[in-house]
């Protein structure tokens, strides 16, 4: 049974991370970087943590590096020795994590075990306690709630934090989150009734979405060849920007990179589908030779794809995408118009 709501004042969370990188507990949580940006970053402690500002970057990046070794190889005469890394189960926190990052992980977990268990991203995992943080409002950018997620949303959340007056309310909201709130016990206090959270701030969001999302995928089910593509493909550069700063993008490459003659090591490589290369054959065809295609499958496969496998969107609106984008391409009008003609007469 879950425990009832605690509280935590700002001393007290300072001690807690104290405590928790002395017992080599790894925290990591929003913080400026050198240009002023604001980054998930390891803590040593709370003077540069900055929980109301959404980060530059996803958390993905923490559960799924942009590169990594798999194994190292070493040639010994006719033979190739394989040396198997043990997987990354540090023990991390993560202090302040926005919700549509939260709300990611669950989302991946899916396809991370579909056909083969990815065991680093599953090691990470389970060594992760995850307390995320209500968003404080977002921008024009964002659009979580026409994806099913919320500004308060709980998913991927082992704890969720809301701001009070004396410092933070903690909601216990997994088996996981229970225990690590009974083993830092002595930070917490019962939270006091008469001081409810705070509301989210920031500008009103609409009441209604931007787009359904079940027509949206219907639409693109039924319109592979549709000229609306090759429009959405004028303004990208192919860059995949988008897919870098993404939560749930998670395509990559696996290459073996020699470090001398004898020994390397195979490697995981962030890749993306919004380039040439990533679906170039050796032979020189590419089955998405132009970025019409390229672009197509993006939408695609947030919408209609990862849904009709998964059962759930591969988007969890955070807006990162059209902020990043140097053409200023906005996903959001995209479904935008999708699910204007999904929604009109015959469709498109």
């Amino acid at each position: 049974m879950m425990t009832n709501a605690s509280q935590i004042t700002q001393a007290g969370l300072s001690s807690l991370v104290e405590d928790l990188r002395q017992a080599g507990i790894q925290v990591i949580g929003p913080a400026r970087v050198t240009d002023g940006a604001v980054e998930y970053q390891r803590l040593a402690d709370l003077s540069g943590w900055t929980p109301g500002v959404q980060p530059r970057r996803s958390l993905k990046e923490w559960f799924l590096p942009v590169t990594e070794p798999l194994f190292r190889y070493r040639k010994q005469g006719p033979r190739v020795l394989v040396e198997e890394l043990a997987p990354p189960d540090a023990p991390r926190v993560v202090l302040g994590a926005y919700p549509c990052d939260a709300a990611a992980l669950p989302i991946l977990d899916a396809v991370m075990g579909w056909d083969y268990r990815d065991d680093p991203w599953f090691a990470r995992r389970e060594a992760t306690v995850i307390l995320s943080q209500v968003c404080p409002g977002g921008d024009a950018s964002c659009f979580c709630t026409d994806v099913g997620i919320a500004p308060d949303s709980a998913a991927g959340a082992d704890l969720r934090m809301c701001p009070i007056e004396s410092g933070w309310r903690v909601q216990v909201e997994t088996g996981k989150g229970e225990a690590f709130l009974q083993q830092w016990s002595r930070h917490f206090q019962p939270a006091n009734g008469s001081k409810n959270p705070l509301p989210p701030a920031g500008p009103p969001r609409s009441e209604a979405p931007r787009a359904n999302p079940e027509r949206v995928r219907a639409w693109i089910e039924t319109h592979f060849e549709d000229p609306f593509w090759q429009e959405v493909a004028l303004r990208c550069h192919g860059c995949g920007g988008c897919a870098a700063v993404c939560p749930t993008c998670h395509c990559f490459d696996i290459v073996d990179e020699p470090e001398n003659p004898v020994q390397g090591a195979r490697r995981r490589n962030w890749d993306t589908c919004q380039t040439a290369l990533f679906t170039r054959h050796a032979s020189g065809h590419n089955p998405r030779e132009d970025q019409c295609g390229r672009c197509r499958q993006r939408v695609n496969h947030k919408f209609a794809i990862y849904p009709a496998r998964f059962g759930r969107i591969l988007c969890t609106g955070c807006g990162r995408c059209a902020r990043t984008c140097p053409s200023g391409q906005d996903i959001t009008e995209i479904l935008a118009r999708i699910d204007q003609w999904a929604a009109g007469p015959g469709g498109a």
